[in-house]
């Protein structure tokens, strides 16, 4: 929301003045803009992908792809248990079953506890690149070759990440992306979905508007084949999402430049472990994560910087979803709807199942670069906009409460 300017107002009024509020328009009057038709286009060739698909939210990303991909009835979904809900929830609803599984110092899927969940119903992994940083995205998508699995990436806080040179969501068979208001451009909500498969990006397009072909004109094109909802993102939306995206570099530039100044002064600190970065050319530079050497140290230090640990940052850490934990049956009341967990009677997930990821959500504190979130713990740091000046008083106030934190 920092960088919300002339060019998002300039969006809005050409869509306002249009009077086609609707993604669909007459493409023979010049006063429809079709901005979300742009926004999927430049999208997708943003990212270097074949097709794009807009959306709104990314949830709805997360859904529309795990449907286009087929998840069944007791298919089971590998998910890391530090993530967003959405990312298993979304797998619910598809009736999937999710498998919670380790992250390591990249707060990201851990390779080697991803095959040990492997199971004869493993239908796909879901790499989360979480905080803005590419996940182990050759290791997973070996493991997704070499036990035929379908490779997800949910890409929700990462716009902007690469690996090896290439957007994240780029090296899955679907990759799902989020424009809400706490991640790296916004549009207030809204989602999108990438992939190269002409037959992937079909079955999602008629999945997120009714059963429709891709981009339709007027009220009805041919015979639906499959059923469909209504996740369309208006052209509203995508008037913001266009102008933030024309943004992106920079905001890329200034984050990394944000980031760089403040790990620097804090590299002297022996104390703290900074997260693993498996490509530092690849980092979004939203958040600086760091490990302190034990709970007590990063209970003490949180307390002093007026934020939580990571343990603690809500629906972003599988111990705090209250209405996840327990036993899921076909009769439980947290499946209001068709619980997708009949064919195989209980699921259950408990506190402290994934002890090596709660030690270092217990032992992290994530820092604002750019998303000051106090959903993911981010409460304390800088702004995109902050000050050179601004930028080295926050990691001088951070190195003196480290130490009195010991």
């Amino acid at each position: 929301m920092d960088i919300i300017g002339e060019e998002e107002k300039q969006e809005l009024l050409e869509v306002i003045e249009s009077g086609y509020l609707y993604r669909y328009g007459n493409t023979d009057d010049p006063k429809f803009k079709a901005k979300v038709w742009n926004l999927e286009r430049s999208f997708a060739n943003k990212l270097g992908s074949k097709y794009g698909l807009a959306v709104n939210s990314g949830t709805s990303a997360l859904l529309t792809s795990l449907w286009a991909l087929g998840i069944s009835p007791g298919d089971e979904v590998i998910v890391p248990g530090y993530t967003f809900i959405a990312s298993i929830t979304s797998i619910i609803f598809a009736r999937g079953i999710p498998v919670l599984a380790e992250v390591d110092k990249t707060l990201t899927l851990d390779p080697m506890d991803v095959k040990r969940k492997i199971s004869s119903k493993t239908k796909a992994i879901m790499l989360v690149h979480m905080l803005g940083n590419p996940g182990h995205i050759d290791e997973i998508k070996q493991i997704a070759e070499d036990y035929d699995l379908i490779f997800i990436e949910d890409c929700a806080q990462a716009l902007g990440a690469t690996y090896k040179g290439k957007s994240v969501g780029t090296y899955g068979d679907m990759g799902a992306f989020s424009l809400n208001v706490y991640k790296t451009i916004t549009a207030g909500d809204g989602g999108m979905v990438i992939t190269d498969d002409e037959k992937l990006y079909e079955r999602a397009f008629a999945i997120h508007d009714q059963g429709h072909l891709p981009l339709r004109q007027g009220v009805e094109q041919g015979k639906r084949t499959i059923l469909g909802l209504n996740f369309r993102m208006n052209e509203l939306t995508a008037a913001v999402a266009n102008a933030q995206l024309n943004k992106l570099d920079k905001i890329k530039t200034k984050l990394a430049q944000n980031k760089s100044l403040l790990k620097n002064r804090l590299k002297e600190t022996e104390e703290i472990e900074f997260r693993e970065i498996l490509d530092k050319e690849g980092d979004a530079g939203t958040l600086l994560t760091f490990f302190m050497p034990s709970k007590k140290s990063a209970i003490k230090l949180a307390k002093k910087l007026n934020c939580v640990r990571i343990s603690e940052s809500g629906w972003h850490v599988y111990n705090n979803m209250e209405h996840l934990l327990g036993k899921m049956t076909v009769t439980d009341e947290k499946c209001p709807f068709v619980c997708p967990l009949h064919d195989i009677g209980e699921v259950d997930y408990e506190k402290g199942m994934l002890p090596q990821t709660d030690d270092l959500l217990e032992r992290g504190i994530n820092i604002s670069v750019g998303v000051s979130d106090p959903g993911l713990g981010s409460a304390f740091g800088v702004k995109i906009n902050s000050t050179e000046q601004e930028i080295i008083d926050a990691a001088e106030t951070l190195k003196r409460a480290i130490k009195s934190s010991l």
